[in-house]
């Protein structure tokens, strides 16, 4: 009977991929035949499983277990030239591994197409049962070894019959002989080893393992010598990944066999006496796998790579790499509830990562929706985008010349982030995953008084409270959502500590929230939100250095995210790079509902007084006119109020570069001129007697000097 779950599988196809791994050349299949085949004594053991000392064996290979007595060989059973059921004849054996002896075969049945014939290294070993024989050949997967058949053949030196396992035949190299060159300094590919192939082939792995998972089977012995990584064909255009040696696929739940493990790669040994082999096992395995890969890989070693270069590098992408330690701390975390619950859901993440390094590696951006958080239609940013209010001339402080006005870099403030940042999507099975959305501010109350309406009590009816109490300004509101929302959902939910997060940093306990979206990143490395958190709050804790790694990450990957380019800028301005500012904001793309803020932003940093009385030159004020004038302000109307206030913030600090008044000349006087029109449009924009008053008078000193 086929195990439960099984079925068709939705087959991965790499040629979509936009991380190939790359093509590499592979010698003749028969060159590979061992010419004095042995069994390392470091790995031989007794076939008894109840042995009391399986390492006893006499170093020669054909005897008995010095400890119980099993006969055991260690010697190939079959030689170059023999015929195994008439078809398969046997060129030579050319690996063995935990189970067997691996050798290469022609199949004369198939114009002698090459395959691979895999047996017991010792005849002692149980036969299949039906249940595996049916199981094996059922794993039809790109990523996964064929398996054809089935067969018996007589050892002619024990009489005995043995069975073999007629399997596709893979061309290439095992990831541990990759690793094992990369480290020498010989990737084998025309391009060093990087991390984001070693991702790739974890996507593969994972996609394999995901198969088998789906048809409740585990692979258990996942290692980089059971993964090979084939190079592309005529029959297929891709570089890809194949799991071989499945001979320790099991059924999930089976402790009837004994298991197939490598222990360098494996949980606990007090794990697996409690709980077995599971998911949660197979995932330990392709964390400590990653680890191990890319351990070889150029990002971590330096080989094949010139020296300043690849310092230069690795600070480019250490926020990737970061990430991507994450996802193998997450996947090999001592709590088997603690990591990732199955192969898709740390795929998801892997790839995440993926788009992160290689973005930050070449500035290519690489957005992906998020399955996780919602897309956010809120710009992190408290001015620095708008056209200044009129009370910046109504309300300044009178001893500061208005061209030298400190540039307000609009650092948000912690509501702002707390009721800006993204949401986490609701999940779909709660029966209210309709009912919450994101609240606007002055929508935050009716939203509250909705969800107390509906009558239902669920996670997410307890999270949109708390959003919703925090955009209403009610946080008793939001602290008793939280506290509902734990109740419900346990303590170790991502969206309990991201939400946690949030309502500590509208309480203005940054330092606090940091630690919440830092455990947020921690058990979802790939994702976008949780480095915009971890970003804003370091700028709000006045240390915007830590901030810019995260502010890049984000932009550098996804370029619909303007908050973080806003955050680049401000943390350029911070320590005074005008021109740096100027040159992120401009990569905001056209397409972007945010385009306009980041251009008027552009005006304002070349226009305004930064720290450290740090003015505006010549030059910068001739680029901010030039942009001013190709804004798309007031309807598109070639005058209007927000294009005076930008003219004159433009005005005065050119005003603000002149000389003492008297040596001005005929260019000051030109400027008076444009400032005194300028402050009178801007008295008409106020219905505020006083204020209008008091631009009048702004008009009045300005006025150019007249001796009539």
């Amino acid at each position: 009977m086929p195990p439960a779950g099984a079925g068709a599988a939705r087959r991965p196809d790499v040629a979509d991929d936009p991380f190939p791994l790359p093509d590499f050349a592979f010698p003749d299949p028969e060159s590979l035949v061992l010419p004095d085949p042995r069994v390392p004594e470091g790995v031989r053991r007794c076939a008894n499983e109840a042995c009391p000392d399986r390492t006893r064996l006499p170093p020669k290979d054909v005897g008995h277990c010095l400890s119980c007595g099993t006969p055991f060989s260690f010697r190939p059973s079959l030689a170059p030239g023999d015929v195994v059921e008439q078809r398969y004849e046997v060129c030579g054996p050319i690996a063995h591994g935990g189970l067997g002896w691996v050798y290469l075969a022609r199949d004369s049945r198939l114009n002698d197409r090459y395959c691979v014939l895999k047996g017991l290294i010792d005849a002692s070993h149980a036969a299949l049962t039906a249940f595996e024989v049916w199981a094996l050949t059922q794993m039809d997967h790109p990523n996964i070894v064929g398996i054809y058949n089935f067969v018996k053949h007589p050892d002619e030196r024990t009489g005995k019959v043995r069975e073999y396992i007629v399997m596709e035949y893979v061309p290439g190299l095992p990831l541990n002989v990759v690793a094992t060159a990369a480290q020498q300094g010989n990737s084998r590919f025309d391009e060093p080893l990087l991390t984001e192939h070693v991702i790739t082939c974890g996507l593969q792995v994972l996609a394999a393992l995901g198969h088998l998972h789906e048809r409740d089977m585990l692979y258990c012995d996942l290692k980089p010598d059971n993964v090979m990584i084939r190079p592309a064909d005529r029959s297929d255009p891709d570089t890809r990944i194949k799991l071989i040696d499945l001979g320790g696929a099991r059924q999930a739940g089976d402790t009837s066999r004994p298991i197939v493990i490598t222990r360098r790669y494996q949980v606990s040994a007090e794990e697996i006496s409690a709980r077995g082999m599971t998911v949660a096992s197979e995932i330990h395995t392709v964390g400590e796998t990653l680890n191990q890969l890319y351990r070889a890989t150029s990002d971590h070693t330096g080989q094949e790579v010139p020296a300043e270069r690849h310092g230069r590098e690795q600070q480019r992408i250490a926020v990737g790499i970061e990430s991507f330690k994450l996802v193998c701390a997450r996947a090999r975390h001592p709590e088997p509830e603690r990591r990732f619950a199955g192969a898709a859901e740390m795929a998801r993440q892997l790839r995440g990562v993926r788009r992160e390094i290689a973005s930050l590696r070449d500035g290519v951006p690489r957005p992906e929706p998020s399955a996780l958080f919602a897309d956010n239609a809120v710009l992190l940013d408290a001015g620095l985008g708008a056209v200044p209010p009129l009370t910046r001339w109504t309300r300044r402080a009178a001893d500061v010349p208005l061209g030298a006005l400190p540039l307000d870099i609009g650092t948000p403030t912690p509501i702002a982030v707390a009721t800006g940042l993204p949401m986490p999507r609701p999940r779909p099975d709660d029966p209210a995953a309709d009912v919450p959305a994101p609240p606007a501010t002055e929508d935050a109350p009716r939203l509250l008084a909705q969800l107390k309406a509906t009558g239902l009590d669920t996670a997410e009816v307890a999270f949109a409270r708390v959003r919703a109490g925090l955009a209403a300004g009610e946080p008793d509101a939001a602290a008793a959502g939280l506290a509902r929302a734990r109740e419900l959902q346990g303590d170790r939910d991502w969206r309990l500590r991201w939400h946690e997060g949030l309502v500590e940093l509208a309480a203005a306990d940054t330092a606090a929230a940091r630690s919440h979206f830092e455990e947020v990143r921690r058990a979802l490395p790939g994702e976008i939100a949780p480095e915009l958190a971890l970003a804003c709050c370091a700028e709000l804790l006045g240390t915007p250095e830590p901030a810019e790694p995260y502010y890049l990450a984000v932009w550098r990957r996804d370029r619909s995210v303007v908050s973080a380019v806003f955050g680049l800028a401000r943390v350029h301005l911070a320590r005074g790079d005008r021109a740096g500012a100027v040159a992120l904001l401009d990569e905001t793309p056209d397409v972007s509902r945010h385009h306009d803020a980041a251009r008027i932003a552009a005006v304002r940093v070349l226009s305004g007084t930064l720290p450290g009385d740090d003015h505006p030159t010549g030059p910068d004020l001739d680029d901010a006119a030039a942009r001013l004038g190709a804004l798309y302000l007031d309807g598109g109307e070639p005058a209007g109020e927000s294009r005076t206030r930008l003219e004159t913030v433009v005005h005065e600090a050119r005003f603000g570069l002149l000389p003492a008044p008297e040596a001005a000349g005929r260019a000051g006087d030109d400027l008076r001129a444009l400032l005194e029109r300028a402050y009178r449009a801007l008295a008409r924009q106020t219905a505020d007697r006083g204020h209008r008053s008091d631009l009048v008078d702004l008009a009045n000193e300005h006025r150019p000097f007249t001796f009539r």
